[in-house]
C-alpha cells in the first residue's frame, strides 16, 4: 500500500475548506495546544484560507483530478507491472481515498506492507500515517498483519535516480546551475524534540551532491512550505532566492527530494512563485527539476524496497 499526504477532491473553495479541516486539525501536523488551535482554525483559518487557494489548485489541476491522486495512482499502476504476484494499491492520509476505505479493498490480503511516500521520516508526515493507519485497522476490525517501512532518504536507488533526474535536465546539461534541494519545513519546534527529518534531509541531499561530484559552492540545502508565525526548518527557500542575485548566483536548478509526486508545493510555490521571487532580484535563469513521479527509475526503486519487504 502506498500512501501519499493528500488532495481536495476538487478545485473549489468547499472542497479545499473540507481537506485543510481533516489536514490541519491533526496535531502530528500543527501540535499548538488544541483549545488554543482549534478556534483559530476554524474561526479564522477555515474562512480566510481556502478562497485564496482556489486559484493556486485551479493552476495546477488536470482535466479529471488534481496531481497528487493522478500521479500516485499512475505509481501505482507501474509498481504493480513489476511485481505481479502482489496487489499493489494506493490511500491518502487525508482525503481521499481513505486508508480505512483501501483496507476495506484488501481484506483478503494477510500480509500488507504500508510504504508513506516520503522518503525522508518526519512525524507530521509517516508519523501521522502510522496513527491514520492504526486508526484505519480498528474502524476495520482488520486481522491483517502490517509492515510500516519509515523512510528511505539513503536508499541507492532513490538516491542514483534523483541524480539521474539531475543529471539529464537541459540546464545542468547546459550550463553550470547552482543546485538548490528544496525540502518541506517542519516547526523547528519538532525538530527540536528529536524530530530525525532534518538529518535525513541533509543526508539525501549530501548523496546527490556526491552522486553528482558537485563541489560544495555548487548546491545548497534549503527548507519551504512553511505555515504560521513561529520558526521553521532554515534556511527558507523562499528568502534564499531573494538573496541569491545579491551573492552573485544568477543561475539555479531547484529539485525537491522529498516530494515524491508534483503537487501544489512543487508546481505553484516552486515553479511559480520562488521563480518570480528569484528573477525579481535579479536572477537570470530559473529551472525546476520535477520529482521522481511515476517515471520508471522511480517504479523500480520503489518496487526494489517493497519487496525486500515481502514475506
Amino acid at each position: 500500500m502506498l500512501i501519499n499526504l493528500g488532495t481536495p477532491d476538487r478545485p473549489d473553495e468547499e472542497s479545499i475548506r473540507r481537506y485543510l479541516k481533516q489536514f490541519l486539525s491533526d496535531p502530528r501536523v500543527v501540535d499548538f495546544p488544541r483549545w488554543l488551535w482549534l478556534p483559530i482554525l476554524n474561526g479564522i483559518i477555515l474562512r480566510t484560507r481556502p478562497p485564496k487557494l482556489v486559484h493556486n489548485y485551479e493552476l495546477i489541476w488536470g482535466t479529471h483530478d488534481g496531481p497528487i491522486r493522478t500521479v500516485t495512482s499512475a505509481l501505482e499502476r507501474r509498481i504493480q507491472t513489476r511485481m505481479p504476484n502482489v496487489t499493489v494499491v494506493s490511500a491518502m492520509t487525508y482525503g481521499s481515498p481513505s486508508i480505512a476505505s483501501v483496507l476495506e479493498t484488501i481484506r483478503d490480503v494477510d500480509h500488507v506492507v504500508v510504504l508513506p511516500l516520503f522518503p525522508q521520516y518526519a512525524g507530521a508526515t509517516t508519523g501521522a500515517v502510522a496513527d491514520e493507519l492504526e486508526r484505519a485497522i480498528a474502524e476495520t476490525n482488520s486481522t491483517q498483519t502490517f509492515e510500516l517501512i519509515e523512510h528511505y532518504f539513503d536508499d541507492p536507488q532513490y538516491i542514483d535516480a534523483l541524480a539521474a533526474s539531475i543529471k539529464s535536465h537541459h540546464a545542468y546539461r547546459t550550463g553550470a546551475p547552482k543546485v538548490v534541494f528544496s525540502f518541506h519545513g517542519i516547526p523547528q519546534s519538532q525538530s527540536n524534540r528529536g524530530d530525525p527529518y532534518a538529518a535525513q534531509c541533509a543526508k539525501t541531499a549530501a548523496l546527490v551532491a556526491e552522486k553528482l561530484g558537485l563541489p560544495k559552492d555548487r548546491w545548497i540545502q534549503t527548507y519551504q512550505s512553511r505555515f504560521g508565525p513561529l520558526p521553521w526548518l532554515k534556511p527558507y527557500t523562499d528568502i534564499t532566492m531573494e538573496a541569491l542575485p545579491s551573492d552573485g548566483v544568477d543561475d539555479v536548478l531547484v529539485v525537491c527530494p522529498g516530494f515524491s509526486v508534483d503537487c501544489l508545493e512543487t508546481v505553484e510555490e516552486i515553479r511559480i512563485q520562488n521563480r518570480d521571487i528569484f528573477l525579481e532580484a535579479g536572477g537570470k535563469r530559473f529551472n525546476y527539476v520535477k520529482a521522481l513521479n511515476a517515471s520508471h527509475s522511480h517504479a523500480d526503486c520503489l518496487a526494489d524496497i517493497l519487496g525486500n519487504k515481502l514475506p
